[in-house]
């Protein structure tokens, strides 16, 4: 199947099997790997992405199912410097590993675009599907906080 997306500003034209996952279309053809594939269930959040204005598990959706939409992966949210909340988490020591952190930062663009001062349980719901094995979440929401001009 031919599909047209918009994945970080660019116009991309692809030619798909039907069974194709977004997560596999980003990796494979277009080398974006900043989306990981974790589980392969939905359950880790490691190849979140925005379709649009809200965070998807790319895993759990088929590439032709995004056809037409716009895409955005951790590589497009910041050109070649690093955005106020990536520094803030690198400050909070909320990365450590690095596997988990382009589908929380993902997750947590999503929470920031729709609450602009999430409180620590907003904070600790909008990265539910984001498992961590390094952090303890602490950094995180700590970088949050920061982010948004609240004390850490």
């Amino acid at each position: 199947m031919r599909i047209s997306l918009v994945i970080n500003g660019d116009p991309v034209e692809a030619t798909v099997e039907p069974n194709v996952l977004l997560v596999d279309l980003l990796r494979d053809e277009c080398g974006l790997t900043g989306a990981k594939v974790g589980c392969g269930t939905g359950q880790c959040g490691t190849c979140v992405v925005r379709l649009g204005d809200r965070s998807v598990k790319s895993c759990q959706l088929l590439a032709v199912q995004a056809d037409g939409a716009e895409i955005t992966t951790i590589e497009g949210v910041a050109n070649g410097e690093l955005s106020t909340l990536q520094q803030a988490l690198w400050e909070e020591h909320g990365v450590q590993c690095g596997f988990c952190t382009p589908g929380m930062v993902m997750s947590l663009m999503d929470l920031l675009e729709h609450d602009s001062a999430p409180d620590e349980r907003a904070i600790c719901a909008g990265i539910a599907g984001n498992l961590c094995r390094c952090t303890g979440y602490g950094g995180v929401v700590r970088a949050v906080r920061k982010a948004v001009g609240g004390k850490p």
